[in-house]
């Protein structure tokens, strides 16, 4: 088998219209492709999909942001009693980093726009994430989102190991 990259993050939101507003607006989203509600029965969601009887995907979005993988949103009808967004601590939670010129800068503009923002930005020194500059925030339903930036390689990349990809690095 040959791995060739990370395509994509799938995840589901509450409300598609407001998650798609959000990533448009704080982080310049495109959406490249609408699929709407996914007609199948109640088999198909459970065999393939992994989803109770009665669960249906209302809407289905792929959004891209800057270089690197797309963002495949969800919006799913028939969930009885959803549960929230499980903290950074949980397992089965996740969060996603958007790369940036200058984290600072996005922190401000952040704040300015009223988003949910963590305490931070946060400049890492010393170690192998030395010079790695980060920060977290949520989305307005929750979901954990992260802003990274460095100025250089970060330091275990001065010991000549794998470089980690980064989208400024390009196509």
């Amino acid at each position: 088998m040959t791995v060739l990259g990370l395509h994509h993050i799938g995840f589901t939101v509450p409300d598609m219209a407001e998650a798609v507003d959000f990533f448009t607006d704080v982080f310049g989203a495109v959406t490249i492709m609408e699929c709407g509600a996914v007609d199948v029965d109640d088999d198909f969601m459970r065999t393939r999909l992994g989803v109770p009887a009665g669960c249906r995907i209302t809407d289905q979005r792929v959004l891209q942001i800057g270089r690197g993988g797309s963002l495949e949103v969800f919006e799913y009808s028939g969930v009885d009693n959803p549960t929230p967004i499980r903290h950074n601590g949980e397992v089965g939670s996740m969060h996603m980093a958007f790369e940036v010129e200058d984290a600072f800068a996005t922190a401000a503009r952040l704040k300015e726009k009223g988003v949910d923002v963590l305490e931070g930005p946060t400049l890492i020194e010393g170690g192998p994430m030395d010079q790695l500059v980060w920060m977290y925030l949520r989305a307005p339903w929750g979901q954990y989102l992260e802003i990274v930036s460095a100025d250089g390689p970060l330091g275990y990349e001065a010991e000549g190991e794998q470089r980690l990809w980064t989208p400024s690095q390009g196509a």
